[in-house]
């Protein structure tokens, strides 16, 4: 660790800055001298296509006692010694409410055991660990939240916690787990409070989660995790052949649903007041039953925009009601990260207000009513094609929620993969952590003060 300092006058100290400019414009200037040129452009087109050819992700499934995932689904399979397959699958209970949000886990379990649409599927069953690229592990650990005392003073949340001590101390066992430190392992969390007890010690892991809002960063973040779509409670739209959609679609905007939540959800509460009056648009509040669900749905699909702001998280399976729908989403959560956008631009299909905006009077409903039928037509549109991207379902199908996770995992195990290899060869501390030298002139009135230090060592005399 090395420091200079020395007071010079402010004139002497800009003179200072001139080798700065010089090195910046010496770096930059060799990019604008020689153009780009395409290396793929340069590959023999055989070449090229047999290097692009799409290979699903080989992933090992882990062989859990059945009291870690269908014995939460179907009590029969509990004590049972019945190895799972396609063919004895238990289907989803279809009165299950709405645990069916955060039940990612199982459609995930399902499409590993799937045995079909070799051609077009992204996750491919291996029985050989040694062949595997990722290890997935089918702990229901959101189903265990829901059916294991939701509150934290209720008893059988003992089983829950049980739950994930044997999970944890079996992967610790795991040869495959110790040679990556977990970091090759898919770990579904969906609900915000799934793996509430042991969570962090697994944190190098792969999480499928909704969003961040109940995690650090150093627990779960978006270039480590997947964020995948909450599974619709509605019945999906999909046979909708409406020939004027705008005009079909009386209710400007549409929300019904809980009014008090915690966090950025007290805007809900809010909402009332800023939506009175408006005749066109429907805010009204309810509790989840399975008819509050139906009436949910014929609103949304006499709606042109559907409301969707945060909840107790940033997201919330509104959302994703509103997509299945075909109900263009009005998104009013600052802190949202929303499924896939690497491949789907939401603002093509979606409207974004922050909280402050939202919640003049007005604000909202006038910015709706400048959409011309035109402009509207081309959203719905667009609404509709990509829908099909948030379904889940068995068997899987192209494109559907579950392949496009599993899309996503393996941009992830790339990047552990890259970080693995590369540490492996290095003879040196990887030098991309090895900063350069930086120079800093902080001026102080007439002076100012000149320090060069090596940024990846602690700083002294608490700069």
């Amino acid at each position: 660790m090395w420091i200079i300092k020395n007071r010079i006058p402010i004139s002497l100290g800009i003179f200072a800055f001139l080798p700065i400019l010089v090195i910046f414009v010496y770096r930059w200037s060799w990019r604008l001298a020689f153009p780009t040129i395409s290396l793929q452009s340069r590959i023999p087109s055989s070449i090229s296509s047999s290097c692009t050819a799409r290979s699903p992700l080989r992933v090992f499934m882990y062989d859990l006692d059945s009291r870690f995932n269908l014995g939460m689904v179907d009590r029969e399979w509990l004590g049972s010694n019945r190895t799972v397959s396609s063919a004895n699958l238990p289907p989803w209970p279809s009165d299950s409410g709405m645990r069916l949000q955060h039940s990612v886990e199982y459609w995930m379990m399902a499409s590993v055991l799937y045995e079909g649409g070799e051609e077009w599927r992204e996750a491919v069953r291996v029985r050989d660990p040694a062949t595997a690229e990722a290890f997935f592990v089918p702990f229901f650990s959101s189903l265990s939240f829901e059916v294991h005392g939701r509150n934290m003073t209720d008893p059988a949340t003992e089983v829950d916690r049980q739950l994930e001590e044997d999970i944890v101390q079996f992967l610790r066992e795991s040869e495959y787990w110790n040679r990556s430190k977990g970091r090759d392992h898919v770990i579904p969390m969906h609900h915000p409070n799934a793996f509430r007890f042991l969570r962090e010690q697994i944190n190098a892991s792969i999480f499928i989660v909704s969003d961040f809002g109940r995690y650090s960063q150093s627990l779960a973040r978006l270039s480590k995790d997947v964020v995948a779509p909450y599974v619709h409670v509605v019945d999906s739209n999909e046979n909708e052949n409406t020939a004027d959609p705008y005009e079909s679609r009386t209710t400007l905007l549409f929300f019904r649903g809980g009014t008090v939540r915690k966090d950025e959800g007290y805007i809900r509460a809010k909402f009332k007041h800023v939506f009175a009056g408006e005749k066109d648009v429907v805010y009204e509040e309810t509790r989840v039953s399975g008819e509050n669900i139906k009436m949910s749905s014929e609103g949304m699909r006499r709606s042109k925009f559907c409301l969707h702001p945060a909840g107790d998280t940033p997201s919330s399976c509104r959302l994703f009601d509103a997509i299945v729908s075909h109900c263009i989403p009005v998104i009013v959560s600052d802190k949202i990260e929303l499924p896939f956008e690497d491949e789907l631009d939401y603002t093509e299909f979606a409207l974004f207000f922050s909280v402050n905006h939202a919640l003049e009077p007005e604000y909202v409903t006038k910015k709706l009513r400048a959409i011309t039928k035109e402009a509207y037509l081309v959203m719905w549109r667009k609404l509709k094609s990509i829908s099909h991207h948030f379904e889940y379902q068995y068997p899987p199908k192209k494109d559907d929620a579950v392949n496009l996770i599993w899309r996503q995992v393996k941009t992830k195990i790339n990047a552990v993969k890259l970080e693995e290899h590369r540490n492996e060869r290095l003879q040196i501390p990887d030098w991309w952590t090895q900063k350069e030298d930086d120079f800093m002139i902080v001026a102080y009135g007439f002076f100012c003060t000149f320090k060069v230090f090596r940024i990846d060592k602690p700083l002294e005399d608490g700069y």
